[in-house]
């Protein structure tokens, strides 16, 4: 069974080596020819109904055995090259040694990112997409399962997920997490709430990013802040720089927070 993407505005794309596809007929959620997704069967609601509802459920159950290990779960996303793998590398060696923390890191390929994160003291479990889920550009629920006996679990109190670079489809995939923080770089530009919606107003926590770069860039931190404002009101936003360490003390006062379940 294929895989899927929802498309922001609530349309859904299942992609199995082209065999479904299903899409707003119009309106900023439509995608490529229109008249292709004019008919809508009960089988292809019937397969995404079934596709979604195996995502929830492997989630719920992914939550249902941290919970009983005494684990909180932290899904972090980005676009690539944001910095969150520094970002995430800076923070562990700034939390205290009283929180343990483990790793799931997702790529399509390679083990750059974890070994960088190893190289910490953290324990790390690698998910490369390309290893038997299709080379997918995020993580869903069945992936994160598939590694969780690779993590001392019961000996943890904080897994963080670093997931799949990209700024949209991980948004879509609960993967049994308890909280969602974005990292953003300031490189990518102000308008990126407005065009790429929905990882903003998943994530509780954006750390904008790579901020110690602001006086070299014509970027407008007020304007960033009112379109992402815009799109969720109730987003924390926090100014961190893994370069010269502005804004660890809050990011690391956060992630014990979630740790301990607030």
């Amino acid at each position: 069974m294929g895989r899927f993407h929802r498309l922001p505005e609530g349309g859904v794309e299942v992609h199995d080596h082209g065999s479904v596809s299903d899409a707003p007929t119009s309106g900023r959620g439509a995608v490529g020819d229109h008249s292709a997704y004019a008919s809508t069967g009960p089988a292809r609601v019937e397969v995404l109904e079934q596709i979604l509802g195996e995502n929830e459920a492997t989630a719920a159950a992914n939550r249902q055995d941290f919970e009983t290990l005494g684990v909180r779960v932290l899904n972090v996303m980005s676009s690539p090259g944001a910095g969150k793998t520094t970002l995430l590398c800076r923070a562990f060696e700034h939390l205290p040694p009283r929180l343990r923390v483990g790793v799931i890191e997702g790529d399509i390929e390679t083990a750059i990112d974890a070994d960088r994160l190893a190289a910490t003291g953290v324990p790390v479990a690698l998910i490369n997409t390309s290893k038997g889920f299709g080379g997918e550009c995020h993580l869903d629920a069945t992936m994160v399962r598939s590694v969780l006996g690779e993590l001392p679990l019961a000996e943890l109190d904080l897994v963080v997920v670093e997931n799949v670079g990209n700024l949209v489809c991980p948004a879509e995939f609960d993967v049994g997490e308890h909280a969602r923080m974005m990292v953003y770089s300031i490189t990518e530009g102000e308008e990126k709430p407005l065009k790429y919606p929905v990882m903003f107003r998943a994530a509780e926590v954006v750390a904008v990013n790579k901020i110690d770069l602001l006086p070299h860039l014509d970027f407008d931190l007020g304007q960033f802040q009112a379109n992402l404002r815009d799109v969720n009101p109730s987003a924390q936003v926090m100014l961190t720089s893994a370069r010269t360490g502005e804004g660890l003390d809050g990011l690391c006062r956060w992630l014990e927070s979630v740790a301990s379940g607030g």
